[in-house]
């Protein structure tokens, strides 16, 4: 009996330092729990922030260059327009066009080309149908409204006559 009293003496003092590091080991996890809150806490503001700021600002850049090209604009039509400037005029207006598509191309929106093709509903939207001895039925005969992509997402479709077929 002597060695069961010795094998209890001998777990007992052991028991208060395995509940001691279980205490310790409980308030680390514990402090470490909140740090980590707090940060995620911390991380998610700054994500919702980041966030609002590019809906907000997002188009900042390409805003600062479409003022470039709105001020060349403005300047045209500022001048007067007589029968001596007419051609230097219209040479002016067509030299803001272009800049205004090279803006346009440098922010990844393209032209989706129409006439002639097929009609598609996913690009384009029908506004009446035409007879046209030129193309087949159901081809786009004129656009109304050009059809834009950026990076190959439609972000307007074309508003179209489409042609009717041929009546016997």
């Amino acid at each position: 009996m002597s060695d069961d009293n010795n094998i209890e003496k001998a777990e007992t003092p052991e028991e208060p330092k395995a509940t001691e590091n279980l205490g310790e080991e409980l308030a680390k996890a514990k402090k470490d729990y909140l740090y980590l809150l707090a940060e995620f806490d911390n991380y998610r503001r700054n994500a919702v922030k980041e966030r609002s700021d590019l809906l907000k600002f997002g188009s900042e850049r390409f805003v600062r260059e479409f003022l470039n090209v709105y001020d060349n604009f403005e300047r045209a039509l500022e001048t007067e327009v007589t029968e001596e400037n007419f051609t230097s005029f219209r040479d002016g207006i067509g030299l803001i066009q272009a800049e205004m598509k090279s803006l346009l191309l440098r922010f990844a929106v393209e032209e989706v080309d129409s006439i002639g093709k097929p009609f598609d509903p996913s690009k384009h939207e029908a506004l009446g149908s035409e007879p046209n001895a030129e193309l087949p039925a159901g081809h786009i005969a004129r656009v109304f409204k050009k059809a834009y992509k950026m990076h190959d997402k439609l972000i307007r479709p074309a508003q179209v006559t489409v042609t009717a077929p041929a009546k016997n």
